[in-house]
């Protein structure tokens, strides 16, 4: 029998109404998720579409998967910029004016 966790479909206990039947093309399961997760709906141009695609291909991960991870990055970089921007007029009174400089005092 294989492992039931996360995302993986299980049978039902009871019989799902006839129209839940239907959309499931007969099938009845639920899935099973221990992550509290919101859903984002979001319009791809085409090419994009057809990267992210590539990707969750190349990778053997979903699309969902891909995106959530560009996503986290994205954000991470935009939390590191904003970051630079308010600690460079800090950095500069004390004459740090290049990474060059920080390098130089913290190697």
């Amino acid at each position: 029998m294989p492992r039931q966790g996360h995302n993986t479909p299980l049978p039902l206990k009871r019989s799902p109404p006839a129209s839940f039947k239907r959309l499931l093309g007969g099938a009845a399961c639920i899935t099973l998720s221990d992550m509290k997760t919101s859903a984002l709906t979001i319009r791809l141009d085409p090419d994009l579409s057809r990267q992210l695609a590539r990707q969750a291909k190349r990778t053997g991960r979903s699309r969902s998967d891909v995106a959530r991870e560009a996503l986290r990055r994205q954000l991470a970089v935009a939390q590191f910029e904003d970051l630079r921007r308010r600690l460079m007029p800090l950095a500069e009174a004390r004459g740090y004016l290049t990474d060059e400089d920080v390098f130089r005092d913290v190697s």
